[in-house]
C-alpha cells in the first residue's frame, strides 16, 4: 500500500529555517520523480519544487528559488525540503507527492508551516 507521511512543520519566525520530510511506503522514492506543492490559506494548491529520479536534477518555483532545497535520503527512502529565510508568504501547508505516467498520486495529509513576526 502507498503512504506518503509529511513532518516537520511549525511556527517559526520571518528568516528562520525548517526542513521537512516525506516519508514513504510502499514505493521506493527514487524510483519517481518526487515534488512539493503547498496550499497557503484561502489559495489553491501550487508548486513549490521537483527531484529527478535519474540524478538529483531540480527545479523550483521562482518565489523559493535560492531559498528551498529538495532532496532525498533513498537509504531511508524519504524526501526532504529545506526551508530557508522564511517569508509570512511561505504559510501553508505542504505537501509531497510523486510523479507517475498518470500523474501525480494521491495527497498525504501535509504539514503546515507557519511564518509570523
Amino acid at each position: 500500500q502507498v503512504q506518503i507521511e509529511e513532518s516537520g512543520g511549525g511556527l517559526v519566525q520571518p528568516g528562520e529555517s525548517l526542513r521537512l520530510s516525506c516519508a514513504a511506503s510502499g514505493f521506493v522514492v527514487s524510483d519517481y520523480p518526487m515534488v512539493w506543492y503547498r496550499r497557503p490559506p484561502g489559495k489553491e494548491r501550487e508548486f513549490v519544487a521537483r527531484i529527478s529520479n535519474v540524478g538529483t536534477a531540480a527545479n523550483y518555483a521562482d518565489s523559493v528559488t535560492g531559498r528551498f532545497t529538495i532532496s532525498r535520503d533513498d537509504a531511508k527512502n524519504t524526501l526532504y525540503l529545506q526551508l530557508n529565510n522564511l517569508k509570512t508568504e511561505d504559510t501553508a501547508v505542504y505537501y509531497c507527492n510523486r510523479q507517475t505516467i498518470k500523474g501525480l498520486g494521491s495527497w498525504g495529509q501535509g504539514t503546515q508551516v507557519t511564518v509570523s513576526p
